[in-house]
């Protein structure tokens, strides 16, 4: 595929210096709204980052704040441990995973896109087992700022690494290059004909994207894509017996506000979070509760998030 490049952007709209960016890797994500750089983190970090994750799966060591999201079809089947967990949330502040999200080289780039005062707010290990014929190891195409109660978009930035070598066999990651520049679309479930699907795991609602080519990111062990949060991607199943493995936070500008999103499209992705919060027995609380007691200072100075 030849992809869209344009040298003469005089005013970036994506990102905000030039830190550790060319000006060829500016161009690139101000026009297609993601960029990879390969081998960005190095393999043992990601070691320790898998392991804990097994430790996590076995009980080895505490959860504390993180959540042990379950596959759904995995959980009906009675599975356990690495092939009932497909992805652990809130790891910010596990000491392991902390090192990644900290990692000096990625900040440099995080902070190219969104400045110097540098929060993280969401924050992932993901673990995509092998699909068991029910499709419930694929991500619908979505735009993660449909989750995310701040703005403004183009302050926020993901980091998503590459734990082991990742193909379309596997179930990488696609996007749809230059969506990032249209608008938050609709999102909610798929239809129960196109096979299970795990929480949280919405899909947007529009045919604006139909003309739009999919770029699959095959990705090497430590390669890490930057996006956009209004970046139309997904991923596809996993059709090997192997487990794709990635990490992944969300950075986003502390100068960002949060806003309320009653009333928009993103009523329903609000009202799913608190029902979650509520059983657990935190109860009377608005949406950006979740939120602020979710992110991690990582650079410059704490403003309004």
């Amino acid at each position: 595929m030849e992809y869209r490049y344009n040298t003469n952007i005089s005013d970036y709209k994506y990102s905000v210096s030039d830190l550790v960016l060319t000006r060829e890797q500016r161009d690139f994500y101000e026009i297609n709204g993601y960029l990879v750089i390969p081998k960005l983190i190095p393999d043992y970090l990601l070691d320790r980052c898998c392991n804990r994750f097994m430790d996590l799966c076995h009980g080895r060591v505490p959860r504390n704040q993180i959540t042990m999201m379950k596959d759904i079809s995995r959980m009906k089947v009675g599975n356990q441990g690495e092939y009932l967990f497909g992805k652990a949330q809130d790891i910010l502040w596990d000491e392991e995973f902390y090192e990644y999200a900290r990692f000096p080289k990625m900040l440099d780039y995080i902070e190219s896109f969104i400045g110097p005062n540098v929060m993280a707010m969401h924050s992932m290990f993901i673990n995509k087992q092998p699909d068991i014929g029910t499709n419930s190891s694929r991500h619908p195409v979505h735009q993660d700022l449909h989750y995310f109660p701040f703005r403004p978009a183009n302050l926020i930035v993901a980091s998503w690494t590459a734990c082991v070598p990742i193909t379309v066999n596997n179930g990488c990651l696609y996007v749809l290059p230059g969506t990032h520049t249209g608008d938050l679309y609709p999102h909610n479930y798929p239809e129960p004909k196109d096979g299970e699907i795990n929480k949280m795991y919405h899909e947007v609602k529009t045919n604006n994207h139909d003309g739009h080519n999919k770029v699959f990111l095959e990705m090497d062990k430590g390669d890490t894509v930057f996006f956009h949060p209004l970046l139309l991607h997904g991923s596809g199943i996993n059709k090997t017996q192997g487990f794709r493995k990635a990490i992944s936070v969300h950075y986003a500008s502390s100068n960002c506000n949060y806003i309320d999103v009653s009333g928009t499209t993103q009523d329903n992705i609000k009202n799913e979070i608190l029902d979650v919060m509520a059983k657990k027995g935190i109860t009377n609380v608005d949406y950006t509760f979740a939120w602020k007691h979710r992110c991690r200072l990582i650079r410059g100075v704490k403003a309004n998030l």
